[in-house]
């Protein structure tokens, strides 16, 4: 699979690499305590049962998979690229005795190893940033949903307004510092933030990412800003 990762795959794979075992605790820590939060309501957009099988997408350590399993009881296929953070995702589905309801797998966003129509539902997280064309990878994603199935996504967002200076004072120089104090690697995931979803909005305002959604075939697209705007969760449901 390595052979296949295009250089932007490659630098996300090296960033988080160090972080599988810790990155649960300080993810909490860096986002103020906000992460948990948003990733609740991203699986509460899903809305399915404990028959369905849902897709999670950058499933990193099995937060979101384990949250549709504890909300839901349905069934997870959960898909990354990052060796490293499922062996830390395997470790928490193990711990949480839901291994029977949980597998995981490595693989990749922009050709995933699925049948069409295969899942009843898709989530994915902190995925577009990291990917080289997010209109096709949102194909790609919608390719594997069963028509009506529900699909959501959650990404940090640059806040608007008031909100706007007190985040560029955290990315600027909170995260940094806060990030350093923590571990080398962490602080190189501190630094590379702020920058990281401020670029990303820049060339790809969320109009143009509503427009991708819309034209990979989801339907009645919405969006939420959480925590004064600082995420982004947008969900719709696969069309005909």
């Amino acid at each position: 699979m390595t052979e296949s990762l295009s250089e932007r795959n490659r630098a996300a794979q090296a960033l988080f690499a160090p972080l599988g075992e810790t990155y649960d605790r300080y993810a909490r820590l860096l986002s103020l305590g906000q992460d948990p939060r948003w990733r609740a309501f991203l699986v509460e957009r899903i809305q399915t049962d404990r028959d369905s099988t849902v897709l999670d997408v950058a499933c990193g350590t099995a937060s979101v998979s384990l949250e549709l399993v504890r909300r839901y009881g349905c069934r997870v296929v959960g898909i990354d690229q990052s060796p490293e953070m499922l062996a830390a995702g395997r470790a928490r589905v193990d711990a949480a005795g839901v291994g029977d309801r949980v597998e995981l797998r490595q693989g990749q966003a922009e050709e995933l190893p699925f049948e069409d129509a295969s899942f009843d539902a898709l989530t994915f997280t902190y995925l577009l940033r990291y990917v080289d064309d997010p209109a096709a990878t949102m194909k790609e994603l919608a390719r594997v949903v069963r028509p009506g199935g529900r699909i959501a996504m959650l990404d940090f967002f640059v806040p608007a307004g008031v909100a706007r200076p007190a985040w560029e004072l955290y990315v600027r120089v909170g995260l940094p510092v806060l990030g350093r104090a923590i571990s080398p690697g962490w602080g190189e995931v501190g630094s590379f933030l702020g920058p990281s979803i401020r670029g990303f909005w820049n060339r790809h305002p969320v109009e143009e990412i509503v427009g991708a959604w819309r034209n990979a075939g989801i339907e009645d697209v919405q969006g939420r800003r959480l925590s004064l705007g600082g995420g982004l969760v947008l969900w719709g449901t696969r069309g005909a």
